[in-house]
């Protein structure tokens, strides 16, 4: 079972910047298919970022979100730029191995908030 917890969430002020982190039981950050999703309060789960053999952003964030990932920490990194009002959202960051169908798993999620 791989079990995955994220921190690095809080309120910010719009403009400002924050670094959510995921740590990951056992050795799959590089395996796995590492990728942060967010949900805001009516809205559909989405992808915020995802890094695998490449690396894809939602359009929404392009040039103000960084994936990376520190294998040798088993830790997945989202640092957040220039953060809006409609940024605001749960967090969450997933693990899905790239070729094992069912093998996909979820942290608790993090909020973010982004208010003046």
């Amino acid at each position: 079972q791989v079990h995955l917890v994220e921190s690095g969430g809080g309120l910010v002020q719009p403009g400002g910047s924050l670094r959510l982190s995921c740590a990951a039981s056992g050795s799959i950050v590089k395996i796995y298919v590492m990728g942060w999703y967010r949900q805001a309060p009516g809205k559909q789960r989405e992808l915020v970022a995802a890094s695998g053999g490449t690396t894809n952003y939602a359009d929404s964030v392009k040039g103000r979100y960084t994936i990376s990932r520190d294998n040798a920490k088993n830790t997945v990194y989202l640092q957040m730029n220039n953060l809006q009002p409609e940024d605001t959202a749960r967090y969450y960051c997933n693990a899905r191995h790239p070729l094992l169908v069912g093998m996909n798993y979820w942290g608790q999620g993090t909020q973010v908030t982004v208010s003046s």
